[in-house]
């Protein structure tokens, strides 16, 4: 086969897709092109039948011997923290692409791009289209409620970091405001760390808790200085949204996080309260079916 006939025969996308993380996997399940993933993360969880791929590597290391083994023609993974991970297997050879998004329009424009890396451009301006209608949705119910209450949203417990800019944009758009949405900006877990007894000033009404990988504990939430006075404590208003549908960028905290934000926001505003999974958890918002 000559060299011409190579070029027209090459796929014109990539074929074989390794997902560093889940949203990216999500994405790819979502538009059609889960036979494209070749490996995932090993903190995959969503779809069921992503779980049966080769698990490569968790969120800051990765088994590069087995992704290469894989003959990945696209490696794709997100933030600044996989940055060494990506370094490592450019340097084997490996053609890779590292997102770093923050806010929601990021994940919106990075739904696109993925897709479109694999040739379904089309498929992916329509989950775009459909996760947008479905904040327009969280905005526009959020819109008919009596009030908005002050809202906290702790991404870790120890040192206190509040949420990162997409947690903070949902929480604004489910109709609550947050009381460290000036640190929101801060692209790094660091650059969020918050001295408790501000947030303590600012006396939210709501606590969402949501600690990556660990259960959120309200004993502990209760027991920092200045906590016992915040509105949140004295009324139990406290809560959490696991991280798997929280803090992934990607359809998940859009189409399952931001509805259970919208629920805890919807219910402090009426001056109710949710209910517990079981006792001594923090109160939950129920999921949506399709989750």
């Amino acid at each position: 086969m000559t060299l011409l006939e190579q070029l027209r025969a090459a796929p014109p996308y990539p074929r074989r897709v390794v997902c560093l993380t889940e949203e990216t996997c999500e994405t790819l399940y979502r538009i059609g092109a889960g036979e494209l993933v070749v490996g995932v993360s090993g903190f995959t969880v969503r779809p069921r039948e992503a779980r049966r791929k080769p698990r490569i590597s968790s969120f800051l290391a990765a088994d590069y011997e087995q992704v290469v083994a894989l003959r990945p023609d696209l490696v794709i993974g997100f933030s600044d923290l996989q940055a060494p991970l990506g370094a490592e297997l450019a340097r084997r050879g490996v053609p890779v692409v590292l997102f770093n998004q923050r806010s929601l329009a990021e994940i919106l424009q990075t739904v696109r791009t993925t897709a479109a890396l694999v040739g379904r451009a089309e498929q992916g301006e329509a989950l775009a289209l459909e996760l947008t209608a479905a904040l327009e949705r969280v905005g526009e119910a959020a819109s008919h409620l009596p009030r908005r209450p002050r809202a906290f949203f702790e991404e870790w417990h120890e040192p206190l970091i509040s949420g990162i800019r997409w947690c903070s944009e949902l929480l604004e758009l489910a109709g609550a405001d947050d009381v460290c949405a000036h640190t929101r900006s801060g692209s790094l877990g660091k650059e969020r760390i918050v001295d408790p007894l501000v947030v303590a000033r600012a006396d939210p009404e709501l606590i969402i808790a949501s600690w990556c990988g660990r259960k959120a504990s309200a004993e502990k939430i209760a027991a920092r200085p200045g906590f016992s006075a915040v509105s949140a404590v004295r009324a139990d208003q406290l809560y959490e949204v696991k991280s798997t549908f929280i803090l992934q960028p990607g359809p998940a905290c859009i189409l399952a996080g931001a509805p259970q934000l919208a629920a805890i926001v919807a219910a402090v505003a009426r001056g109710e309260q949710l209910p517990r999974p079981r006792p001594g958890d923090l109160r939950a918002a129920p999921l949506p079916p399709s989750y």
